[in-house]
């Protein structure tokens, strides 16, 4: 079993300097508030939530055009109301830190050169889309839908939406149209903003044809707008859209806000979809502004002034995350195009160019760097460089290791976790203190996380269901079109009444960090004995010939189990038997002898959703006889042919 090392300690200066000291002497000074250590203050922040959660709105100077009555509702977990009364806009407090020192957006993809986009032109294209949306009649709480690439004009977009009080909704121009169907049926859309292609792995798309597929299947859309591709603005013009540059010379005045309520929604995240209907999360104006200044100021500690880059699609929660960034006073940096082209060392050129402050990409990211031996620090000194965060699956220690001895020695690794369901992490970065190898440092203020147990006991120091007991702002106001939150409770809430189950294996440490061990429902359950599949993952990071795994249990009543693992293999290797017997041992004497795969089988692929993450579920459910149609909703799928090879398994297997 590995036992974590401190890799990286905070300076005196770094922590004096950081927002989380700034906040706790503020505390001091007006609540008459002292706190020892990082510990006690999340203690607090989580047994007095109201107290907590109101010293938020007045440290960042929440502007609202009404009074709240009252800080949180008596209502238990998801009912419980937050500010009720008060009205606020989300893209006003961004604007409130334009200024002429710096830009908005620093935006690059793989056929531009980095270029800036000022706060005065992010202002007057906003400006102009706002006129254009207020001449279509757009109210508030309508649905403006967005297939877009990572490109400045997606943020124009998302921030004009917010402005007059619509509903923003984005999924990535990679979706293919039943995935963006799936997606934006639920929801009415009144306006559509599609581009017309994307690059991709220095591969141009056209996607006229899922345009014309998207908008037949959406009949409340009532204008369509459409940003041409980059290199072919002369294409031909599709019949009834209005162009983004005809959008853009719309006459207006000064930048308006619609003040909205708290709970007003602000955007609608859709679940990846992989089984069924993807869910549409519904978050709001206020949880969103709080969570936001929160977590940025106080777990990323990122400043005025500060680049603050992660690498995203619009339709993961992180492009949201990453213009979150600009209610700091930090420049957004976009990317778009393919992390690994014409190589893995793109986005570091980047980080080195911008240059960027807070650097953050996917866990499988840092890790495909290692197993390149990328060694960065040779190539790019990276001198700005303060943060570097990773999330959407857990960072092994053997990553972490690899940015301390290959990227920067200094940087802090504030790895996080949270999800669509919050637009945030629940476990993140803590300027205070160490950082140790596989541990994420700590649970975020106001999140009263633990691990329970099947009866709902908590633990300690053990692996447990993560679970979260005391409301919070950033939880969704409601699933779109569950109007009695049925799919909502059934999400979250019907393990455990009354408190919030994530899905997500988890483990408190003894220093109070954090270890998350893969989802609860992927658990490999040998002889009584369970772990998560992030287990065998970190074994499988140490495999230099392996690229990719995915590992399922079937469990066969009367016959015992059968726990293959699917290894996808790097370009020109073979699985020999001393691959597999080195694969054997390694997970044998480093993690489980009960959990060494029953077969090992070299796959032409390993399925994901569009979103990156591994789809255990679906190969389960398929390899023990269901229809690949039903097990997996192909349109949410990267690589959807992936599941072919294993139905042809399934049926081997039967």
């Amino acid at each position: 079993m590995h036992q974590p090392e401190k890799i990286w300690i905070p300076s005196p200066s770094f922590r004096e300097r950081s927002h989380l000291s700034r906040y706790s002497s503020w505390l001091k000074e007006n609540y008459s508030l002292n706190f020892r250590d990082y510990d006690s203050l999340w203690q607090w922040s989580t047994s007095h939530p109201a107290d907590f959660w109101e010293s938020i709105w007045k440290y960042f100077n929440i502007k609202s055009y009404t009074p709240y009555r009252e800080v949180m509702s008596s209502e238990p977990m998801p009912h419980t109301r937050w500010f009720d009364g008060s009205t606020l806009n989300y893209a006003e407090h961004i604007f409130r830190n334009k200024t002429k020192e710096r830009p908005a957006l620093l935006y690059r993809s793989e056929t531009t050169l980095l270029k800036e986009v000022s706060w005065e032109e992010l202002e007057s294209q906003t400006g102009a889309l706002q006129a254009f949306f207020r001449k279509a009649k757009l109210c508030p709480g309508e649905r403006v839908a967005a297939c877009l690439p990572n490109i400045p004009e997606a943020s124009v977009g998302l921030l004009a939406t917010l402005s007059v009080g619509a509903i923003w909704s984005s999924c990535s121009p990679d979706f293919g149209a039943e995935g963006i169907i799936d997606r934006f049926s639920q929801i009415s859309p009144k306006i559509l903003i599609m581009a017309s292609g994307y690059t991709y792995n220095g591969r141009p798309f056209n996607r006229l044809d899922v345009l014309e597929k998207v908008r037949k299947s959406l009949p409340t859309v009532d204008k369509v707008i459409l940003v041409p591709f980059p290199g072919r603005e002369d294409s031909a013009r599709p019949e009834g859209v209005t162009l983004w540059e005809e959008a853009m010379q719309m006459q207006h005045g000064p930048l308006e806000f619609t003040p909205v309520p708290f709970a007003h929604p602000i955007w609608i995240l859709y679940s990846s979809g992989t089984t069924g209907t993807p869910k549409a999360i519904t978050h709001s104006h206020g949880g969103m502004l709080l969570e936001h200044l929160k977590y940025l100021s106080f777990h990323n500690d990122v400043h005025p002034g500060e680049n603050f880059f992660w690498y995203s699609t619009t339709g993961w929660m992180m492009w949201n995350f990453v213009h979150a960034s600009l209610l700091t006073g930090a420049t957004a940096v976009l990317y778009e195009g393919s992390p690994a082209y014409p190589g893995l060392e793109a986005l570091w050129e980047l980080a080195d160019k911008a240059p960027i402050h807070h650097f953050g990409a996917s866990a499988p990211f840092l890790v495909a760097c290692m197993k390149a031996g990328l060694n960065i620090r040779e190539k790019y000194p990276l001198m700005s460089l303060r943060s570097i965060g990773s999330t959407g699956s857990p960072l092994p220690p053997e990553a972490f290791r690899y940015v301390y001895e290959q990227i920067r020695e200094d940087v802090w690794l504030c790895s996080m976790s949270g999800g669509t369901d919050v637009c945030t992490a629940w476990v993140g970065g803590c300027p205070w203190e160490p950082v140790y190898d596989g541990e994420i440092q700590r649970r975020c203020l106001g999140v009263s996380m633990e691990a329970y147990d099947e009866k709902g006991f908590p633990l300690e120091n053990e692996v447990g269901e993560m679970v979260v007991t005391v409301p919070l702002p950033c939880m969704p106001v409601y699933f779109w079109n569950d109007p009695r939150h049925e799919r909502y409770l059934e999400s979250y809430f019907s393990t455990y009444p009354g408190v919030w189950r994530h899905g997500d294996w988890l483990q408190i440490t003894p220093h109070k960090g954090v270890r998350l061990l893969g989802r609860s429902d992927a658990t490999l359950n040998r002889q009584g004995v369970r772990i998560g599949t992030a287990e065998i993952y970190r074994a499988m990071d140490k495999v230099e010939e392996v690229r990719e795994s995915l590992i399922v249990n079937l469990e066969r009543p009367g016959n015992g189990d059968y726990m293959p693992l699917f290894v996808l293999l790097k370009e020109g290797v073979s699985l020999t038997d001393e691959l597999r017997e080195r694969i054997k041992r390694i997970i044998r004497e480093e993690f489980s002898p009960r959990h060494v795969p029953d077969a090992i089988i070299a796959v032409p692929d390993i399925p994901f959703t569009i979103s990156g993450k591994k789809m255990e579920t679906p190969v389960k459910k398929i390899l023990m006889g269901k229809p690949s149609a039903e097990a997996a909703n192909r349109a949410a799928m990267r690589n959807p042919g992936s599941l072919d090879f294993y139905s042809d398994l399934a049926k081997k297997l039967c």
